[in-house]
C-alpha cells in the first residue's frame, strides 16, 4: 500500500510539471494567440481582460518605456496640430496681392521689335504721340506710366507682364504703316547739351536731327541708326571732318555729305533710307533721308563743332 502511493504521487508529480511547462509561454518565434491562456500565464483567468474588436484595438506601443496605450491614445486626441481650433487661419490677401512681382519685360535703354510694337500700341490708345523707333527712352517711359495710370496699375514706366497683358488686351497687333510710318518725325524737346553754340541734336527718341545754333533750331529732318549689333554711339562729340562725296572703306556703300563724328560714324545722306525708310538700319552712322535739308546743313556746319546723340 505504501509503494503503490509513492508510486502515484510521482506519476501526479510528472503529469503537473508537464502542464506548467507547457502554458509558460508561447514557442519561441511564434506569436501568442490572442485570448488564449499563454496571454495570462500565472494569473486567474478571471482577471484577463476580454480583447477588443479588431477594427477598435488601438495600435501597440512602441517598444521601452513609454505613456500606456491609454494615455497615448489621449495625448493623440487632444494633441494641438489634431485641433481644430490650431487650424491656420485663411489669408485674406487677394491673389493678385499674393502674386510675387513680375520681372520687367521692356525698360528704358531697350532697343528692340518688342519695343517697336509697344510704342504703336500705346498710340492705338493714345499715350504714344509720335512714330514708333524702337527705342525705349524718357519718352516712351513717360507714355508707359501714362498708361499705367489710367489703368490702375503701378505707374512704374517700366513694362511688366500685367501692364504688358492690360494693353495688349485692348489693341490690335500693330501694322506694317503703323509699326514703320513714312511721316515726317515730330522733333524731341532738345537735350540740355544741345541749348548751347553749335549743335547738331540727334534724338534716338524722336529719330530727329535738329541743326541748332545758340537754343534755336535750323533745321530738323529725319533719321535712323544703327542695328543692335552695330549700335549708334550716344554721346557728346565733334565733328572730325568732312566729305561731300565718300564711298565706305568697310561697306563700299556711297555716304554722300558725311560729318565723322566718331571713328567711322557719320551723319550722312542715305539713299536706301530714302528708299526703304525704317525697313532697314545704318552700320551706326546717322542717315539722313532728305537730300536737300542735309546738303543745306552741311554747307553750314563746320569742324569743331558739337554732336549730340541722346535717347
Amino acid at each position: 500500500m505504501h509503494r503503490t502511493s509513492v508510486v502515484a504521487r510521482s506519476l501526479l508529480a510528472a503529469t503537473t510539471a508537464v502542464l506548467l511547462t507547457a502554458g509558460c509561454s508561447p514557442r519561441q518565434g511564434a506569436p501568442a494567440a490572442s485570448g488564449t491562456a499563454a496571454d495570462h500565464a500565472g494569473k486567474p483567468v478571471s482577471d484577463a481582460r476580454p480583447t477588443p474588436p479588431a477594427e477598435s484595438a488601438p495600435a501597440a506601443p512602441a517598444a521601452g518605456p513609454g505613456p500606456s496605450r491609454t494615455a497615448a491614445a489621449t495625448a493623440t486626441a487632444v494633441s494641438p496640430s489634431n485641433s481644430p481650433a490650431a487650424s491656420p487661419a485663411p489669408s485674406t490677401k487677394s491673389s493678385d496681392d499674393a502674386k510675387p512681382a513680375e520681372r520687367p519685360l521692356m525698360a528704358r535703354g531697350a532697343e528692340t521689335e518688342q519695343v517697336r510694337e509697344l510704342q504703336a500700341r500705346l498710340r492705338q490708345v493714345g499715350h504714344f504721340e509720335r512714330s514708333p523707333t524702337g527705342f525705349y527712352g524718357a519718352i516712351t517711359s513717360r507714355a508707359v506710366a501714362s498708361f499705367q495710370s489710367k489703368r490702375e496699375l503701378a505707374p512704374t514706366g517700366t513694362v511688366d507682364g500685367r501692364t504688358w497683358r492690360a494693353l495688349v488686351a485692348m489693341t490690335h497687333r500693330p501694322t506694317v504703316n503703323e509699326l514703320r510710318p513714312a511721316t515726317t518725325n515730330e522733333l524731341d524737346a532738345p537735350d540740355p547739351r544741345c541749348m548751347t553754340g553749335r549743335v547738331l541734336c540727334v534724338s534716338k527718341e524722336s529719330r530727329t536731327l535738329a541743326w541748332m545754333i545758340d537754343g534755336t533750331v535750323v533745321a530738323a529732318m529725319d533719321v535712323r541708326f544703327g542695328s543692335e549689333n552695330t549700335p549708334t554711339r550716344e554721346g557728346v562729340f565733334q565733328v572730325g571732318w568732312k566729305r561731300e562725296s565718300w564711298t565706305s572703306t568697310i561697306y563700299h556703300t556711297s555716304m554722300p555729305y558725311s560729318m565723322f563724328f566718331s571713328g567711322g560714324q557719320a551723319v550722312h545722306y542715305s539713299a536706301d533710307f530714302a528708299a526703304r525708310g525704317y525697313a532697314g538700319a545704318s552700320h551706326g552712322c546717322v542717315n539722313v533721308r532728305d537730300l536737300g535739308k542735309l546738303k543745306s546743313v552741311f554747307a553750314q556746319v563746320r569742324v569743331g563743332d558739337r554732336v549730340v546723340v541722346h535717347w
